[in-house]
């Protein structure tokens, strides 16, 4: 999948402000090496490293857009240009951070305690990915794919959410945890100008429909989905679109 950085960053208010909830929520320590998985254009790993400036930061992303982003934000962060689906890593670390990026990954009964097994006994996972799968904003993208002539070409994108409830995770995570925190959010986001919602999904879940698309078919197939998602989220008499989103956060500390 092609990430576009600036259709990405649009929103980077709205995108931030999960990653800065989760990143406040994590305990004061001294981590000495940090990962952060899915680090995208950099702007979340900038404040990791500002937060811990004594310890080694790294940047995973599997998008080489995203890390030439990244780069230029977050200079002095070490960047890995690898599919998270095969991050395989040498060494432990004392803290792993992912926002909005393990949800693009399967089978997280298996890709969760592995993930965990990369911290240090002591060390802490902090997770934040979107569980908004359900609402029209997604839903109306599948409905979409299955009705119009692009049908046999994207059909096969249109799967379950792939992120589970609190409980799965809690129950996954709880054994290898000596502290385990999990909630969720649902911010209500006022978003401004033409059609909203359909340009924020356009820089995450909608492009990997539109990238299986070219020309006139991939116009027709966002045309189609942008007057559904209208409809589902007009604009308030003060010219706004209010955009409920969910997010599901945990923050884990390995048994020592």
């Amino acid at each position: 999948m092609v990430w576009d950085p600036q259709q990405y960053l649009k929103f980077s208010g709205h995108r931030l402000r999960p990653a800065v909830d989760l990143l406040m929520r994590i305990p004061d320590f001294a981590p000495r090496a940090i990962a952060d998985l899915g680090a995208g254009a950099g702007n979340v790993t900038k404040l990791i490293r500002e937060r811990w400036p004594d310890a080694t930061v790294t940047g995973v992303e599997g998008s080489a857009e995203m890390v030439a982003a990244g780069r230029k934000a977050a200079p002095d962060v070490e960047w890995s240009h690898e599919d998270l689906g095969h991050w395989r890593p040498a060494k432990q670390y004392d803290l792993i951070y992912s926002n909005a990026a393990l949800h693009w990954l399967p089978n997280h009964a298996a890709l969760f305690p592995s993930v965990m097994e990369k911290v240090v006994p002591g060390g802490m996972l902090a997770v934040q990915m979107p569980r908004n799968f359900l609402a029209p904003s997604h839903v109306l993208i599948g409905e979409t794919a299955l009705d119009g002539p692009w049908r046999s070409r994207v059909e096969h994108l249109v799967t379950p959410p792939p992120v589970e409830g609190p409980a799965f995770y809690h129950d996954l995570l709880a054994p290898l945890s000596a502290n385990i925190d999990i909630w969720e959010t649902e911010y209500l986001q006022v978003l401004e100008g033409e059609n909203p919602v359909k340009e924020w999904t356009k820089g995450t879940w909608l492009t990997r429909y539109l990238d299986v698309l070219a020309g006139e078919e991939k116009a027709a197939f966002e045309a189609a989905y942008g007057m559904r998602v209208a409809k589902a989220y007009p604009k308030n008499t003060a010219g706004q679109t209010l955009f409920p989103f969910r997010r599901l956060f945990m923050v884990a500390q390995r048994k020592g």
